[in-house]
């Protein structure tokens, strides 16, 4: 536990301080010091992928085309499971949190890392499906970083076939990431549970059982995963801004206000001058580098099982994926906060702020659908980590049934666990997991990106 605490403190704590304007300091953590220069880095090298390139990522995520391989999934269904992922409890308490404690300031500082996250994504998922394989036990493709990772360290070893079963670093990847969606796990089923129980009056107990046999019934059953999300992930999005939309159109005349408070305060001279300038970028940066999950190595194990026809088209469809997640649902949850009187949420954190604002809006009905809406956004979450764990479990352990089925059983038992009980070690394990990812991944994402850019361009010739 101890180990744990200390790679925690190492990867999220404040590693540099830097003095801002006013008195304030601006702590950078590891994990910032290497997500945000990597995504100026792929955003410089891509030429900016997100706003050139915007129009075909629409279009790619309509397009139809015949699959090659049985039961393989399409761009448009890798990008439903990796937006199952990404669209989560971040985008809830997580947006909250950022506003709570940074203010709206926080919000513009979410957007640029949207812009520079897409980026990186871009790279990463694209390197997953030029390193992608057939999958024997599911069907279609599965890749991710530590098949492109394992490549990568053969060719530095001279040994270009990949005779050696493993690599040290892509087995690191692959062990991080078990532990970590492990860990994810525990937190999904303890939000659902005390919304539940707070929204309802529901017994931690029942809705746990009921949120593990329908997940039991989903994961182990071959490939049922991309179908239900299939059907989930649009309905719980669209909802989500579907209402949203309403309560803009509703303080359509508030409108110019809020964006003036968002962009004043991300660089306020108000902020500047009682110190508070840190608070403001900090908590926006961090927020939408862990939102969008950019870099960490998540979302290329969705995107490697992607059956399209140019590596570009998953890359172009995930950087899309975090466009979706930070400028459009993390925006749709700080729009609900931000046009609520203040004076009925000065002092409120968390979901107790969230559930205050949609009160204003919508009555108890508001505080109701919040509850729902985090349910689905979770469970959503549940089943595409153990999507994404199929490759790393494959990877580690073999192609059979056995091993994918095990890891499944654990996943549920964390699930069950976790609805009972708040464990906080478990879940700094599993933001370790995804810092150690984030570190491992980035081993071989940058020395490979000159692949990523140069399928790009080959795609821009080709289109």
């Amino acid at each position: 536990m101890e180990i744990i605490r200390v790679l925690y403190d190492f990867m999220w704590g404040d590693l540099v301080s830097i003095p801002m304007p006013g008195g304030g300091t601006a702590g950078l953590s590891l994990l910032v010091l290497i997500l945000v220069p990597v995504g100026i880095y792929f955003t410089i090298r891509t030429k900016f992928v997100l706003v050139r390139l915007f129009p075909d990522m629409l279009r790619i995520a309509v397009e139809k085309r015949k699959a090659t391989e049985k039961n393989s999934i399409s761009g448009l269904q890798a990008l439903i499971v990796s937006t199952a992922t990404r669209v989560g409890m971040g985008n809830l308490v997580g947006v909250v949190a950022a506003i709570s404690a940074g203010g709206a300031g926080a919000v513009f500082w979410m957007w640029l890392m949207a812009l520079l996250g897409s980026s990186t994504a871009f790279a990463e998922a694209t390197l997953a499906q030029i390193y992608k394989q057939k999958d024997p036990l599911y069907g279609g493709y599965r890749g991710g970083p530590a098949y492109y990772i394992h490549s990568f360290m053969m060719r530095r070893k001279k040994d270009a076939g990949g005779q050696r079963r493993y690599s040290v670093i892509a087995v690191l990847f692959a062990v991080s990431g078990l532990i970590c969606w492990c860990g994810i796990s525990q937190v999904i089923s303890n939000s659902v549970t005390s919304a539940m129980d707070n929204a309802f009056h529901i017994p931690p107990l029942y809705t746990t059982i009921a949120l593990v046999a329908v997940a039991a019934v989903i994961v182990l059953r071959k490939n049922a995963t991309v179908k239900v999300l299939d059907v989930i992930v649009p309905i719980m999005a669209g909802c989500y801004l579907l209402m949203t939309l309403f309560i803009i159109v509703k303080n359509a005349g508030a409108l110019p206000a809020v964006f003036q408070r968002i962009f004043a305060e991300a660089f306020g001279f108000r902020q500047i001058a009682a110190g508070g300038f840190g608070a403001v970028l900090m908590n926006g940066v961090k927020r939408g580098l862990f939102s969008n999950e950019a870099g960490s190595g998540s979302a290329p194990c969705a995107a490697a099982a992607a059956d399209v026809n140019h590596p570009a088209k998953a890359g172009l469809l995930q950087a899309f994926g975090v466009f979706v997640d930070t400028i459009v649902i993390c925006s749709c949850s700080a729009m609900i906060m931000l046009l609520a009187p203040s004076e009925r949420i000065d002092g409120l954190v968390g979901m107790d702020l969230l559930q205050e604002a949609m009160d204003f809006h919508f009555g108890g009905f508001g505080v109701v659908f919040i509850a729902l809406i985090l349910l689905l956004f979770s469970f959503s979450t549940f089943i595409g980590i153990l999507f994404y764990a199929r490759s790393n479990v494959s990877y580690l352990f073999g192609d059979n049934w056995l091993s994918q089925t095990v890891y499944k059983l654990v996943a549920l038992v964390m699930l069950f666990i976790g609805g009972l009980a708040a464990y906080t070690f478990v879940w700094d394990m599993g933001d370790v997991g995804i810092g150690l990812m984030t570190i491992f991944n980035m081993i071989a994402l940058l020395p490979l990106s000159g692949e990523a850019v140069r399928a790009l361009r080959d795609y821009e010739k080709l289109k």
